[in-house]
């Protein structure tokens, strides 16, 4: 009996060790920070419901937390939830680029604004010419905390071009950045009314090189 008993004892510290070993040694596809950068899409269909400022405040810290050389921190961020704000920027930008892919934005269903109906816009401005990649840390971060919360998001280069054209002039004061800062990006946030397939990934631009 004492045999027995001591067989079974060895056996469960063998599958602990075993277990602690594929914890620390093995890659964990159950790892939800993992889970969370597969899971992400960009969505472009987002319900009205606003994000209250407790969450949002969540995601711009996360984003902050972003690493930048020097711990330069060469970002300054807006954040833009007022929808009449959004909507008016939206029609002074189909004045001023009436195109055919504008139309398209607002020809979809529910459309409330040129930002892909998005209920939170966080513009994001670098230093001059420093900081591009630091500003690209920055968004990832915000996007996968976002991801994480349930909230949707898409990058928005298109909008930008607006800001820089005399009738944008006026909002990008409003945005009030530093002067010697320059409007990068935006990110759209909003819960999602979507739920797109994941594009294909190639993965032979990985390679290893020995």
């Amino acid at each position: 009996m004492k045999r027995i008993s001591r067989i079974i004892i060895l056996a469960i510290i063998t599958l602990s060790v075993v277990s602690c070993q594929n914890e620390t040694t093995g890659p964990n596809k159950d790892n939800e920070v993992i889970k969370t950068i597969m899971a992400r899409r960009s969505v472009r269909q987002y319900k009205d419901t606003p994000i209250d400022h407790e969450t949002m405040d969540l995601i711009l810290k996360c984003g902050i937390n972003a690493p930048s050389g020097t711990n330069a921190q060469p970002w300054e961020i807006r954040v833009v939830d007022n929808q009449e704000l959004l909507a008016e920027m939206s029609e002074k930008m189909l004045a001023e680029f009436d195109d055919s892919r504008m139309a398209q934005v607002k020809s979809l269903p529910g459309y409330r604004n040129m930002f892909r109906n998005a209920t939170t816009v966080v513009f994001i401005a670098n230093n001059g010419n420093l900081g591009r990649l630091d500003c690209g840390l920055l968004g990832e971060n915000m996007i996968l905390a976002a991801q994480s919360l349930g909230i949707g998001s898409c990058c928005l280069g298109g909008p930008i071009n607006f800001f820089r054209t005399d009738a944008g002039k006026p909002y990008l004061d409003k945005l009030n950045f530093s002067a010697d800062y320059t409007l990068l990006y935006a990110i759209g946030f909003g819960y999602p009314d979507e739920s797109p397939e994941a594009k294909p990934r190639d993965e032979s631009k990985i390679k290893y090189i020995e």
